[in-house]
């Protein structure tokens, strides 16, 4: 009986770690400073929390680099069959960092003012190449990722409860 509730015991366990897990990496497929936020207050370490978060923006940019451009024609039709206009201030604002600054500016902003997603989405469809927009992604997660996840950590000392375990 005690080997069983031992098993039992490291079961929860590591079902409790692959959930803590999981949960970081989706968060930062849909919502780059999700990630950190959530990987911190759950008690993982710097390390893990960066890999995760990295890696669950990457694969959002993988996915909505390959079916970008589809998306963004449905989207396209859809506005135009419910007679929106395409060109919100949104939109506009992203064209001007666009033609300001390029991929690179696109990439830089994407983990802090857009989802990983969006950035992904206006870089296909502004033509850029599958692979400039992995390169300027992975430069842009790594460096966010380090930075929002040592502030993190650096300000859990703040009276805040998500913040601590």
């Amino acid at each position: 009986m005690k080997f069983y509730a031992s098993t039992v015991k490291l079961f929860y366990k590591v079902t409790g770690d692959i959930l803590k897990y999981v949960s970081v990496f989706l968060l930062s497929m849909v919502k780059f400073f999700g990630g950190p936020l959530a990987g911190i207050s759950m008690g993982l370490s710097f390390g893990v929390t960066l890999a995760l978060t990295v890696t669950g923006m990457m694969t959002s940019v993988l996915i909505f680099s390959w079916i970008g451009c589809t998306l963004s024609e449905w989207y396209a039709a859809r506005c135009r069959l419910r007679q929106k206009p395409v060109f919100t201030k949104r939109s506009r604002n992203i064209v001007k960092i666009w033609q300001r600054f390029g991929m690179t500016g696109i990439a830089f902003l994407t983990p802090v003012l857009f989802s990983p997603i969006i950035g992904t989405i206006v870089a296909t469809v502004l033509g850029v190449s599958q692979r400039k927009i992995i390169l300027n992604m992975l430069w842009s997660a790594l460096f966010w990722g380090v930075a929002f996840t040592f502030l993190i950590i650096q300000f859990r000392h703040v009276d805040l409860p998500f913040l601590h375990k």
